[in-house]
């Protein structure tokens, strides 16, 4: 990390008290950086608040989807670097309700980007996709070169902001890079229905872990202070590169696993040897995903921080701090 490219920088951070957005709170706060907070529903048990970061940088209450409500922040507080976050992230939610989803997750990029390309005072934008854009591939691991073709809402509504943000680099000049992550894990992931998370509660409480799957989907999972430093490491490189603009880049440490051996690498960092209980009832997701991050390393120079291990330990850690002071 550059902290004197960060130090008084004006950054936007939207979905700010989510999984990710606490963490890169986190680090850019400590970069000494000028960050304004977008947060929509306020979540007391969010990792930002609970460590305060929040009380610590600029807050706007509103929803990126509110586009004037974009532009008067973008403006009055004269942003630089924004960074994309905010989304509906959840398959479930996403199948159960795929309008709040794609509004959340399409409607609301175009108004950001909409905003910033009438915001002269921009001058990164880091948009979080995912691996979910690609779809369902029948060639493993996803390049940057597989196409975006998700059929389910939520992978939709990741292939279409992904378009939408490539729309606006190539057409207006919009300076956008597109970063496509694994499954997020780490302190903080208060969805229980992850299986991270969950198996770490079922674990503290003695009980079975759940799998919804039969066990056998394939997984990147990477670690959630990885997703922050890649995403404040993008920016930089984008502000020394402008022809990386309309680019998207994997972010893996390409060790894809099961969901079984996610859950058995949980336990073996827990100590428990409680065996899990699979109850196959998935459905709408993607069997096997995982990334190739070739084009990070060698055009970014970039590398992970922390190993599966070492993320598992930091992130059991967290929860049980998390249950002991709850």
């Amino acid at each position: 990390m550059n902290i004197g490219f960060w130090r008084d920088r004006p950054v936007l951070v939207t979905g700010a008290t989510g999984l990710v957005g606490s963490w890169l709170l986190k680090r850019l706060h400590a970069a000494n950086a000028d960050v304004v907070a977008l947060v929509r529903d306020w979540v007391p048990a969010s990792e930002a608040v609970r460590s305060r970061t929040l009380d610590q940088v600029t807050t706007v209450r509103g929803d990126v989807r509110d586009r004037d409500l974009m532009e008067r922040v973008l403006g009055e507080f004269e942003i630089d670097t924004v960074i994309h976050l905010a989304a509906q992230t959840i398959v479930g939610i996403a199948n159960r309700n795929p309008i709040s989803t794609f509004e959340t997750n399409i409607q609301a990029t175009w108004n950001l980007l909409e905003a910033c390309r009438r915001s002269p005072k921009v001058k990164q934008i880091i948009l979080a996709s995912s691996d979910k854009a690609y779809g369902d591939q029948e060639h493993l691991p996803y390049d940057e070169n597989t196409p975006l073709q998700g059929k389910h809402p939520y992978d939709v509504s990741k292939s279409c902001a992904d378009l939408i943000a490539q729309a606006y680099a190539v057409s207006y000049g919009t300076p956008v890079v597109i970063t496509r992550c694994g499954n997020f894990y780490g302190g903080g992931d208060l969805n229980w229905n992850r299986i991270i998370p969950g198996t770490i509660r079922s674990i503290l409480r003695h009980e079975r872990p759940v799998i919804r799957s039969d066990g056998q989907f394939v997984r990147d999972y990477f670690y959630v202070e990885d997703g922050a430093a890649a995403y404040m490491h993008l920016a930089e490189q984008l502000a020394a590169r402008p022809e990386l603009r309309g680019h998207g880049f994997n972010f893996s440490n390409e060790r894809p696993v099961t969901v079984l051996e996610i859950v058995g690498e949980v336990a073996k960092v827990m100590g428990s040897d409680l065996k899990p209980e699979i109850r196959n009832e998935a459905n709408n997701e993607i069997r096997k995903q995982f990334l190739s991050a070739e084009k990070a390393r060698t055009m970014l120079h970039w590398q992970p921080l922390f190993t599966l291990n070492t993320g598992l330990q930091a992130t059991v850690k967290w929860y049980q701090d998390f249950v002991t002071h709850a």
